[in-house]
Formats: C-alpha cells, sequence, structure tokens
C-alpha cells in the first residue's frame, strides 16, 4: 500500500500530505457518531491522508462539529494532522436563519467570526490552512488581508490561501498580504479541464503555489454519465488501466491530475474506506505523455492543434 507523501504547498511554507481528505459528504447518508469519525480519522492517517479539507457551509454548517466530535476521541497528535478550512460563503439555512438569501461575505469581522466558530466546531486551537472559499465581487482587499494578517499572528491559523479565484482576483488580495497565498482551491479533472487552459495552472507555476484541487473525479458524474463525452472518458481511462495494471479507472483519473507539473494537490471525497485506499494507489502510477494525452483527447473531443 503506498503511503501518501508530503507537498510544500509554497517552498518554506506548510506542507500537506500528497492527496487531501475532504469531509464535504461526512453527514451524506446515516450521520456517524465521534467513534465512527474517529476511525475514519485513523483509516485517513493511516493512508497517508493527513490533511483533512473542511469549510464552513458544509452539511448545512454541521460538518465541522461532527467531524470535531471525531477528533475529540481520537487517539493520534493534532500535530500530526492538517486542518485545512473555508469561508465567505453565506448559505440561506436553518442554522443561519440570518441569511435571507445565498451571498458571500469577505469582511474581516465574518472571517474572524469564522475562524473562531469554526476552531470551536473541531476542537482545535489553530487552523492550518485557511481559504476564501469563493471570490466576492464586494471583497475589500484590504479588510480581508487585515482578517488574514491578524488571524496569522495570533497563531489561529499558519496559512491562508484561496479558493476558486482567478489568477487576477488572487493577485490582488496577494498583493495586501506580507505573506504568500499557499494554493487557490479549484476545481478540475478529466472531465473539467479549463484550468489548462484559462490561466489558473500557469499562474500557479509562474508563482511556485500548488493548486488544490476539489471533485477531481467530476462529482460521480466520471462513472454515472451516460453522454458521449463521459463514454469516452471512461474507455480511455480503462486503456490506459489496462496498459498500468492500475485496474481501476478513478485511479488513472487522480494519476492523470498528479502527472501535472504544477503539483496539484486532489482532495479526495469519499467517505468509504476501500475507496481511499483505491485511490491512493495512484500515488504509484506514472502516465506517460501519450497516456495523459490521450484521456485529454478523449475529454476534448478531439485530438491537440
Amino acid at each position: 500500500m503506498a503511503v501518501s507523501p508530503r507537498i510544500e504547498l509554497v517552498a518554506g511554507g506548510l506542507s500537506l500530505s500528497r492527496l487531501v481528505f475532504g469531509a464535504w459528504r461526512l453527514l451524506d447518508g446515516q450521520r456517524p457518531d465521534g467513534d465512527a469519525v474517529a476511525r475514519l480519522i485513523d483509516t485517513a492517517v493511516d493512508l497517508g491522508l493527513t490533511s483533512f479539507d473542511h469549510a464552513d457551509i458544509y452539511g448545512g454548517y454541521e460538518v465541522e462539529e461532527a467531524f470535531g466530535a471525531g477528533l475529540a476521541r481520537w487517539k493520534g497528535r493534532r500535530e500530526g494532522i492538517e486542518l485545512i478550512s473555508k469561508c465567505g460563503i453565506m448559505l440561506a439555512s436553518p442554522n443561519r436563519p440570518q441569511n435571507r438569501l445565498k451571498h458571500y461575505d469577505t469582511g474581516a469581522v465574518h472571517i474572524e467570526a469564522s475562524v473562531e466558530r469554526s476552531l470551536q466546531n473541531l476542537c482545535t486551537d489553530y487552523l492550518d490552512l485557511l481559504l476564501i472559499h469563493r471570490p466576492d465581487p464586494l471583497m475589500d482587499a484590504d479588510d480581508t488581508a487585515r482578517a488574514f494578517e491578524r488571524l496569522v499572528t495570533a497563531g489561529k491559523v499558519r496559512a491562508v490561501g484561496v479558493s476558486n479565484f482567478t489568477p487576477e482576483q488572487f493577485d490582488l488580495l496577494a498583493s495586501r498580504l506580507p505573506f504568500p497565498l499557499v494554493t487557490n482551491q479549484i476545481e478540475h479533472s478529466v472531465l473539467e479541464t479549463s484550468a489548462l487552459t484559462d490561466g489558473r495552472l500557469d499562474h500557479a507555476q509562474r508563482l511556485g503555489y500548488a493548486p488544490m484541487i476539489w471533485s477531481p473525479l467530476g462529482g460521480g458524474s466520471l462513472f454515472t454519465g451516460e453522454g458521449a463525452r463521459e463514454q469516452s472518458v471512461r474507455a480511455a481511462l480503462q486503456a490506459v488501466a489496462a496498459e498500468t495494471g492500475a485496474g481501476d479507472i478513478s485511479t488513472i483519473a487522480i494519476a492523470w491530475l498528479l502527472r501535472h507539473p504544477a503539483r496539484l494537490v486532489p482532495v479526495l471525497g469519499t467517505m468509504k474506506p476501500e475507496r481511499l485506499a483505491g485511490l491512493v494507489k495512484a500515488l504509484d502510477v506514472t502516465l506517460d505523455r501519450q497516456q495523459w494525452f490521450a484521456i485529454l483527447e478523449a475529454s476534448e473531443g478531439r485530438a491537440v492543434p
């Protein structure tokens, strides 16, 4: 069984496990108790997945608290894992009755209050990484940066970054900070390839940060979609799986991401231990260029120019 290596998001900065455990589906189906969550944390850590990705809104604002109940029962060392959370999306939810509609808030008051709530819910006194979840058209970069500076100075957050930002939005916030934004968490997969051509991965390479990747398996449509594109991509993945002996198309889909030189960090969304173990096998698979391009061709529906 492969063990996930470490990756520095920026040179000399925060390091995460090469593959990250994504907690957003933790409350899908039957709600786990604290002991079940503690066992899931153990499973992830045993596989080398020491980094856990959260957001305040996950599970209708309830996932962090459920995970924290498990973390409080977990017998491992807090210093041996990394806790990541995101804030800035304001959902219309029974747990946030003041929100009349979905909107964004990247103001300092909200960011700092959200972090305090996440720390309490996760039963920890610091976050390893805090991300702004979505670009906010009303973001005051100076105000957002002040919140980041105060949180880092106070030791409540070790590093900061963004999610779903364009290169220009990233640069604006970065220009106000005395330390780097360490990542941009973006959607990217064999079925969502726009980051290859819209400048986001080029931006990451130019500045030297490793992008985190959400929905790395296309949100499940890779397996269930019946469109021509999904079927073509599945066939290409199956061919490469046969060539490499990997066996599973999801393993190849993750290996396809890991092949990119921008040092992509996939966030795995499954709660099933056997699925996690299968996806970790991607660390042992290196696609050659023609295998990588064969999958891209299937996704784009055409050969490269």
